[in-house]
């Protein structure tokens, strides 16, 4: 299985406004914080606004924030948010995928590989990766 640089890159940048859910991030503060091409982020986060993950807010005052609770957004919306299909066989969904004669079995197998990755990535939210008290100190400094 491949995790994409935008699924990563989209991830670290959720976390880092699940962090921070007082005040907008700009593109450029999570680019520095997270180490990340500032050109693919904001490319990545249009992607993220599409799918209502980020919303955002223009000007001085400007920035993006979670589109929703970090409690309600799962890596699994993201990953399908900027990469669509979670696994895919040499760029093709698995679910049309049948192989002939002894390989007939393998599609099976494929599939189950998805859906045990998706259930995984399903549990997994925003606020389950949040470092204890990074929320409540970020919004302690805000105050």
């Amino acid at each position: 299985m491949h995790i994409s640089a935008k699924a990563d890159y989209a991830t670290r940048a959720l976390l880092e406004l699940a962090c921070e859910p007082t005040r907008p991030l700009t593109c450029e503060a999570i680019a520095s914080s997270q180490q990340i091409p500032f050109r693919f982020l904001k490319s990545v986060v249009g992607e993220l606004r599409k799918a209502g993950l980020v919303r955002s807010q223009r000007g001085c005052e400007g920035g993006y924030w979670l589109g929703r609770p970090a409690d309600e957004i799962t890596l699994l919306d993201v990953a399908r948010a900027v990469d669509g299909e979670l696994i895919s066989l040499r760029g093709e969904p698995l679910d049309g995928l049948a192989y002939p004669g002894p390989a007939a079995g393998l599609p099976e197998v494929w599939r189950r590989v998805e859906a045990d990755a998706a259930a995984v990535l399903g549990r997994a939210t925003l606020a389950s990766l949040v470092p204890a008290g990074a929320a409540r100190l970020a919004r302690e400094g805000a105050a």
